[in-house]
């Protein structure tokens, strides 16, 4: 790597010009007697350190395999030892013990973020650290590592004397996930809000960060979440008679979240709070736990429309979650309304689809024909559940759509008529001249388990779309196809100048699954692949063969070539750099988080420079969720052709939170997203790069294939 080698040498030469100017006063003296030489060592500065460390975290390692030796300044004579040179600072543990606290910070992060449990010890003892945010960032750390070993220090920081460092070692349990550790959480949360951490917190909140109490508050709950565990949310939030303590909106997350009913009569006393987030979250669990005493009250919610349209949106879901036959009619009634929110529409045509209801045939058939392609979609899936016969019927007399989306609906659909009712209609849309649906029809071929499907996946092997490789070898997978080995073998072999992972992960996955003894040396040998994202893949296969000494044969993880100067930019932002994307629906603002995710906010630059973006329609929009970008092809699958290493950071996902998007760890690339409300499931899990600032209502409007004009960067100087 260009930047590593640039170290060293400019390393080296101040060592030279050390020594030499050391030589000199040496030879000056020489006679005189041999007296103990003081010598002050060259000052390495925080730009250095944080150099290095930069390097080492994205290449997964924790020290530096062939760092520049010591220099022998001056050999030992009598009476005086030998002057040496320490070598450059290239190992991350070293760094955690640094005298700087801003180095032992950055340090411990890189460290969970390589993600070696070598790590812990150190990251152990700066649990103890006198800093802080040291203490904070060692915790955090540990928790990206997820070593169930770190978990009594853990435990003893929910004791620590500040209380965001007791939420962060919380948030490291929960993510570690021993359940037997949510009491001890729960008693520190309970702790917290008994001596008034909640007590001048409005329930729409979204600040960050709050005050500590508040934090370490907040941090505990989501851990009693991933633990999975009613009972200390529910003795931390409720009080003596079951009601909420609080209003705010991580409480009703927490309970909705719970996974069990005893949160629902909570979740109903939360959905008239004021505002928008504590009721969307409380109509939201309401439906994750089917609760059908509170259908009266969700439907108001959806048949008045007063409230914020993300709450109506949630109580249209969990509505169709209760399978709530009385909505029945609503929903009819807001797809009937055919220039209203088109947003709302599509949620009450899903929502339709998934109530089954043959009262709604003839309005289904109807929406078949209605000019939004995602209703249409919505239509095909409704009637095939409703009607198979009349699902097929209609199809044998229409021409196939002219929107690609709604034939990938339609492939979907006829995967789940029974029988074999389905497979010819199937076959033929293999033929679709959109390769972008062919992955759903091999999908629906599976599912229905079509009698010739082995032969057409086995086939669609060799076909030169990679994602129609990928889904091919993922259904030989699943259907127990043991004799399409040696063409999965063949097929990874050709596989091997594709510019992504994705099939040769699911042609790995797919050899492991059919016979890992052939998998085997393929997976040792894909340690060693040119993009990192498939050594992992291979190093979680291999686990589950036994094998788990793959740590350093991966390792370390290869790096894209940088110039000086954006490595320099990297070690030395001055400011935060702003990007400015030009949408349909207007521009949105954002600043990007270069201090927490550095790499991430260059390749998103560098990819904006480019023109990358320019003329790429968003292809996901999840209302009250998240928008989504950053795909050429459309269907989720795109990427410039390599990947990126997660940053992962103690920046929280709240409402306009920007979050690069992934298939599992260290897959990011070009697809990032923008998040809608808070989505506290994705802290630590997916890079946040960024925050928008201006242009949060044009995210609200975005819709399905609205197109990103040209994204431009603010440097501080020039916007290009």
């Amino acid at each position: 790597m260009p930047d590593a080698r640039y170290r060293r040498r400019r390393w080296a030469l101040r060592i030279e010009l050390w020594a030499l100017g050391l030589s000199l006063a040496l030879t000056s003296c020489a006679t005189v007697p041999p007296n103990p030489v003081a010598v002050t060592p060259p000052v390495v500065t925080w730009e250095e350190k944080l150099g290095w460390i930069l390097r080492l975290e994205d290449q997964r390692i924790l020290r530096d395999p062939n760092p520049p030796p010591p220099v022998i300044l001056a050999p030992a004579t009598k009476g005086r030892p030998a002057i040496v040179a320490p070598p450059p600072p290239s190992d991350l543990l070293r760094l955690i013990a640094d005298q700087e606290a801003r180095t032992r910070r950055r340090a411990a992060l890189a460290a969970g973020r390589v993600g070696l449990p070598e790590a812990i010890p150190a990251l152990q003892q700066a649990l103890g650290d006198s800093e802080v945010e040291v203490r904070q960032m060692a915790a955090f750390a540990l928790g990206l590592i997820g070593d169930p070993s770190a978990r009594p220090a853990l435990l003893a920081a929910l004791k620590d004397s500040d209380p965001v460092v007791q939420g962060r070692g919380a948030e490291a349990l929960g993510t570690i996930g021993d359940k037997t550790d949510a009491p001890a959480i729960a008693a520190m949360v309970k702790g917290l809000i008994q001596g008034g951490a909640l007590t001048n917190v409005a329930a729409d909140d979204l600040a960050w960060p709050l005050a500590p109490p508040v934090e370490a508050t907040r941090l505990g709950l989501y851990a009693l979440v991933r633990l999975g565990s009613y009972d200390g949310i529910a003795s931390s939030v409720l009080d003596a008679n079951g009601a909420p303590v609080s209003t705010w909106w991580p409480v009703a997350y927490a309970l909705g979240r719970s996974g069990d009913a005893r949160a629902v009569p909570a979740l109903i006393a939360l959905l008239p709070t004021p505002g928008r987030f504590t009721a969307a979250f409380a109509a939201r669990g309401l439906g994750a736990l089917k609760a059908p005493n509170a259908a009266t009250a969700l439907r108001d919610i959806v048949t008045r429309r007063q409230r914020d349209p993300a709450i109506v949106i949630e109580a249209v879901r969990a509505l169709a979650a209760i399978r709530d036959t009385a909505s029945r009619p609503i929903f009819e009634k807001i797809l009937a309304e055919g220039e209203g929110d088109s947003t709302l529409r599509l949620e009450a045509a899903n929502a339709l689809a998934a109530m089954h209801s043959s009262d709604s045939l003839d309005f289904v058939i109807d929406l078949m024909s209605d000019t939004a392609p995602a209703i249409r979609a919505a239509a095909i899936r409704a009637l095939a559940a409703i009607d198979a016969e009349t699902f097929l019927t209609t199809l044998s007399g229409a021409d196939p759509d002219r929107d690609w989306t709604v034939r990938v609906a339609q492939a979907e659909a006829l995967a789940t008529l029974p029988g074999a009712q389905g497979g010819t209609r199937l076959v033929s849309m293999l033929e679709d001249r959109d390769q972008r649906v062919v992955p759903a029809v091999l999908r629906a071929l599976v599912a229905a388990k079509a009698s010739d499907a082995q032969r057409i996946l086995t086939d669609r092997l060799k076909a030169d779309d990679f994602v129609v490789r990928e889904t091919a070898a993922a259904g030989l997978a699943e259907m127990k196809v043991a004799g399409a080995v040696p063409a999965l073998v063949d097929a990874y072999r050709a596989t091997e100048g594709d510019s992504t992972y994705v099939a040769r992960a699911a042609i790995l996955t797919a050899l492991n699954t059919l016979e890992p003894a052939t998998a085997r040396p393929i997976l040792q040998q894909a340690l060693q692949d040119k993009d990192w994202a498939l050594r992992i893949k291979a190093a979680t296969l291999l686990r589950d063969q036994g094998v788990t000494d793959t740590a350093t044969a991966m390792r370390p993880a290869p790096v894209r070539p940088m110039d000086e100067a954006t490595r320099q930019y990297l070690v030395t932002p001055q400011f935060s750099p702003h990007a400015f994307i030009q949408t349909d629906r207007g521009a949105i603002e954002i600043e990007l988080a270069v201090a927490d995710a550095p790499y991430t906010v260059a390749n998103f630059i560098d990819l904006a420079h480019k023109g990358f973006f320019n003329g790429i329609a968003i292809h996901r929009v999840v209302p009250d969720f998240v928008v989504q970008d950053g795909d050429p092809r459309g269907d989720g699958e795109g990427s410039p052709g390599y990947t990126i290493r997660d940053e992962l950071n103690e920046l929280p996902y709240l409402r306009g939170t920007v979050g690069m998007a992934l298939d599992w760890k260290d897959t990011g690339s070009s697809q990032f997203f923008i998040t809608h409300s808070p989505q506290p499931h994705l802290d630590a899990r997916y890079t946040v790069f960024g925050r928008v600032v201006n242009g949060i209502e044009v995210v609200d409007r975005i819709q399905p294939w609205d197109v990103i004009r040209r994204i431009q960067i603010w440097d501080g100087t020039t916007l290009r």
